[in-house]
């Protein structure tokens, strides 16, 4: 599943947005409520097979429906998207505790 996100520190932030979508209830998030142990994979493709790359973070997820770390969180994905300028993610934000970090490069 695609996702944005900003980090800070250990922490990765993203967002339910406004986008249209089949249910409120995303399974993503329904998934890290009952299994928090979770992965990201962040990667760069390019035509130049020399230059890719991905990055993968395991860790712990934590959902925020609500509070101070959500605001945070949501203020970070506003500086880095500006599409969260004009309308800003309503939805939980989806927080992971990195525990893991591998990476590769060509």
């Amino acid at each position: 599943m695609p996702i944005v996100f900003a980090l800070e520190g250990e922490t990765l932030y993203s967002a339910v947005d406004r986008k249209p979508k089949r249910s409120s209830k995303l399974r993503r998030i329904e998934n890290a409520r009952v299994r928090p142990d979770v992965t990201i994979l962040v990667d760069h493709y390019e035509e130049n097979w020399g230059r890719l790359w991905w990055i993968r973070l395991r860790g712990r997820a934590r959902v925020l429906d609500q509070g101070e770390e959500r605001e945070r969180a949501l203020m970070l994905l506003r500086d880095k998207y500006p599409q969260y300028r004009s309308e800003p993610p309503n939805g939980p934000v989806l927080a992971v505790d990195v525990t893991e970090v591998r990476e590769w490069a060509s």
